[in-house]
């Protein structure tokens, strides 16, 4: 190799590192481990802390080179943490974004093993075992109206509030809503047992199962999109009809 090839090999390798930062950080991967404890060192301890002391800003770099910066993990309980792996909610690509619903990166297993290890960082609410089939529909319209359709909609299909978007509820598993409600993810308020008892959460669940596959007795749903443009869709047939109508009484009338 002569002297000028083997300079402008050195140079380009010099060179990936700084285009590999220009570009942004790498996506968020799964580091295996053993053990919940391998698997909180390897994948959470940077942006929350060895002991799940969490990390103020200004953080340090952690594993990606990511930033880290995240909340204390102590007393979070069992609920939380499950709640935020098996939503695809954890591990966050970079913490300055709002998490939101992807796909889960752990294995059942794993997650089992981390939410063993953080929930032993002090007490908080475990995961729930809810019973919808015990719930009441009609119960848990009402609230579920009251509670949470100020900012999921009636409908549970998400909105915008203040800072944050507000994710549909289909997808979910009746124990994530459980979870949901009990831990308060992101900037959702959490809801103690003296706040919305077991039997009123059951109820609450029945009622967002029953919204993902609602009946339509009374029709053409146009898709639930709401009152007004399905009023504005009525209107139109309506008049597109009494148009015809008019037509067809017309032609008669010329003819005779």
């Amino acid at each position: 190799m002569s002297r000028y090839a083997l300079i402008v090999s050195v140079l380009a390798l010099a060179t990936v590192p700084a285009a590999s930062a220009a570009s942004g950080p790498p996506p968020v991967g799964i580091v295996e481990a053993s053990s919940g404890a391998g698997l909180y060192a390897a994948n959470c301890s940077s942006c929350h802390g060895p002991g799940g002391e969490g990390i103020l800003p200004p953080g340090r770099p952690g594993v990606g080179d990511l930033v880290g910066e995240g909340p204390s993990l102590r007393n979070v309980g069992a609920a939380t943490v499950d709640f935020y792996l098996r939503s695809g909610y954890m591990p966050l690509a970079n913490p300055h974004i709002q998490p939101w619903q992807s796909r889960v990166l752990l294995t059942n297993r794993e997650i089992k093993k981390l939410v063993a290890y953080v929930s032993s960082f002090g007490h908080g609410p475990p995961i729930p075992h809810p019973d919808p089939a015990s719930g009441s529909l009609p119960a848990g319209y009402a609230l579920f109206t009251e509670n949470c359709a100020g900012c999921h909609q009636v409908a549970a299909e998400g909105g915008y509030v203040t800072g944050a978007r507000v994710p549909p509820l289909d997808g979910l598993t009746d124990v994530e809503v459980a979870e949901a409600v009990r831990t308060g993810p992101y900037v959702m308020p959490k809801f103690t047992p003296q706040a919305i008892s077991n039997a009123q959460l059951n109820s609450i669940i029945r009622y967002v199962d029953y919204v993902q596959h609602p009946q339509d007795p009374g029709g053409w749903s146009i898709g639930r999109i709401g009152p007004v443009p399905e009023g504005l869709v009525a209107w139109l047939i309506g008049a597109a009809l009494l148009v015809a109508f008019c037509r067809v009484v017309g032609r008669r009338a010329r003819y005779e």
